[in-house]
């Protein structure tokens, strides 16, 4: 089984497939994000669905993105010394979703295969496929809703199931395969030119890369460009939103049940993900990423959800998909999110400072927008109040999560700075009287004196990595004294190998993994049965966000060649191509978790920016903190 950093990433600005080195196209879900996959033998086993194009003998493969491109080169080397590329691209939406595979020879002869297995509905539904009749080279399979058109010039045969070519590649020889989703009661769409295609789509990619030129060290910028790609890849076209991840059930560690549904958008990265557009010259989309956020909270501000469906959908209706075994056995496969249904209040924090920094940053003012803050300023009022589910959405019980509190915080803090500095109209007077007494209640409860540190929620003596936003946000400087205070803390009992854990809770680990069976104890055993270690399942990874944060709070307090330091480590830790999950296991060396992952990539871009010499920093642009 290919580990989760031996996959890249193809993408049209709606949906998403992941390619191994292997040459296999494991994972494919038409025609959204959020779709039931075709190819599925990322979470079970290749009769699931996949797309292997590869040699037929052995050969050696190197691969990269055709400059800053979404376009995929990779090139095997037989071992008589012959040479051959497949170029694998997504070309931006048109009427039909395509992915197009290319052969090509660059030096003696390659004989290659091609493998397909289409199944519908993650792997479940075996379609009917015919050859067309007036086309020789068209293969259609149907099931349900669904149908695929697959063409290649190429003799194909079915075999078991499955669609079978084999054919070489001489020097200079190029071979294309095309594959088309569309919907089983429409007719089949017009074949496209492979050739115009890829052309079209290095052009598209090559000129959003180029239209905004960046200003960092050399040695950042093609992770940096490359990360802007990813998030770009990451938006489904047709609404602004943006996706977590592309994928699903990917492990939070090898063997658990912690495999979650990411294929939606989260409210929590909505400040993140604009300043890393805004700092990057991409205003069109942070202003769609903006209006999809009026869009998708519009209504009474107390059914705020966390997270949404890329056209705003709320209901994410989670389920299991048990025929799937899981990758390596990781079971449930999961199918939507019940968190959808918890309770954040450090979302409202988020919406509030992601309109904030729209102004700041120049996005023209949207009235409706104001509209909504105004009531969900209102509502919050009172629910800043009561205990939430947390920023890491435990499934064990609500708590007094101090992160939830801070940004609560930061919702009304960024309410009186609009009146002030923009000249909005609201009960600032108000507003400042309850920013002033969470901050109050957050700094008397959430503060424990014996250990010097904020802690993870109010009474609780544990520590938690969102603290490191703290100072990110400016509910207190990164010189005062409990801040410097919570940042040893966490260096001393959540640094793992230069990286940063979470937390150690036994309660939110048990809890987090518990699902929807109900609450959790301190000293449970992990739902799989396998006992915790140090708080933690055995081979739960390091989050590379809390790692990115930890860098940020090491600039703000002057410890430059620190920051620096861990800075050039997370980013030793991306694929060969660019790409980043959300854990690291520095045991075993391997990402875990849903891949690539927007919130990594977003962390990656701002950080990048602190650090930047010479460069108005986005830690500061953010807050200027009155206390």
């Amino acid at each position: 089984m290919p580990r989760i950093e031996d996959y890249a990433l193809l993408g049209d600005l709606q949906t998403a497939a992941l390619v191994d080195r292997g040459g296999s196209i494991d994972w494919l879900c038409f025609p959204r994000f959020d779709s039931g996959a075709c190819f599925a033998a990322l979470l079970g086993e290749p009769d699931n669905g996949r797309w292997l194009l590869a040699p037929a003998d052995p050969a050696t493969s190197t691969r990269r993105y055709l400059h800053d491109t979404l376009v995929l080169e990779t090139t095997w080397e037989s071992e008589d010394g012959s040479v051959a590329r497949v170029l694998d691209f997504m070309p931006p939406r048109g009427n039909a979703p395509d992915i197009v595979r290319i052969v090509e020879g660059v030096k003696g002869r390659v004989e290659f295969r091609s493998e397909l297995t289409i199944r519908f509905d993650y792997g479940r539904i075996v379609p009917w496929v015919r050859k067309r009749t007036h086309e020789e080279d068209t293969r259609v399979a149907i099931a349900g809703p669904d149908a695929l058109c697959f063409r290649t010039p190429v003799h194909t045969r079915g075999e078991d199931l499955h669609t079978v070519s084999e054919f070489s590649v001489d020097e200079g020889q190029r071979v294309p395969f095309v594959l088309t989703w569309f919907r089983s009661h429409e007719e089949v769409p017009e074949a496209i030119d492979p050739e115009q295609a890829l052309a079209d789509t290095e052009s598209y990619w090559r000129w959003w890369s180029e239209a905004c030129p960046l200003e960092l060290p050399a040695d950042w910028m093609a992770l940096v460009r490359r990360s802007l790609i990813v998030l770009k890849a990451l938006t489904y076209g047709p609404t602004g939103g943006i996706v977590a991840a592309p994928t699903t059930s990917l492990p939070e560690w090898i063997g658990s049940v912690r495999n979650w549904d990411y294929r939606f958008c989260w409210l929590r990265d909505a400040t993140l993900t604009l300043l890393a557009l805004l700092h990057c010259g991409h205003g069109a989309e942070a202003a769609a990423w903006r209006r999809w956020l009026i869009r998708a909270i519009a209504g009474d501000a107390a059914d705020v959800q966390i997270m949404y469906g890329v056209a705003g959908e709320r209901r994410l209706s989670e389920f299991e998909l048990p025929w799937l075994e899981g990758y390596e056995g990781s079971q449930p496969v999961r199918v939507g999110n019940a968190a959808s249904g918890q309770l954040q209040l450090d979302v409202y924090g988020e919406v509030l400072d992601c309109f904030y920094q729209a102004r700041v940053h120049g996005l023209p003012v949207d009235p409706q927008g104001w509209r909504i803050q105004l009531g969900l300023l209102d509502h919050l009022e009172e629910a800043w109040r009561e205990p939430d589910d947390g920023i890491w959405e435990i499934r064990g019980g609500r708590r007094h999560f101090v992160h939830s509190k801070a940004m609560a915080w930061v919702a009304f803090d960024r309410a009186v700075r609009s009146v002030e500095d923009y000249g909005f109209e609201g009960p600032v007077d108000r507003w400042r009287a309850v920013r002033d007494e969470i901050h109050a209640d957050v700094c008397t409860r959430g503060f424990d004196v014996g250990l010097g540190s904020f802690t993870q929620s109010y009474g609780s003596p544990e520590l938690d990595a969102s603290l490191l936003l703290l100072p990110l946000v400016g509910f207190l400087p990164a010189s005062d004294p409990r801040i410097r205070g919570t940042i040893e803390a966490i260096e001393r009992e959540l640094v793992q190998d230069g990286f940063v854990l979470r937390y150690r809770t036994q309660e939110a680990v048990a809890g987090s993994a518990a699902g929807q069976a109900g609450g959790a104890r301190p000293g449970d055993r992990a739902p799989d049965g396998a006992p915790t270690v140090d708080g933690l399942p055995p081979g739960e990874g390091v989050f590379l966000p809390c790692s990115f944060w930890l860098v940020d709070c090491y600039e703000l307090l002057g410890r430059h060649d620190e920051a620096h330091e861990l800075f050039g480590r997370l980013a030793d830790l991306a694929n060969d191509v660019g790409l980043l999950a959300e854990e690291y296991d520095p045991k075993a060396g391997r990402l875990l978790g849903n891949f690539p992952q927007a919130f990594t990539h977003l962390a990656l871009v701002n950080t990048a920016f602190n650090l930047a010499p010479h460069l108005p920093s986005p830690m500061h642009r953010r807050h200027a903190s009155r206390h």
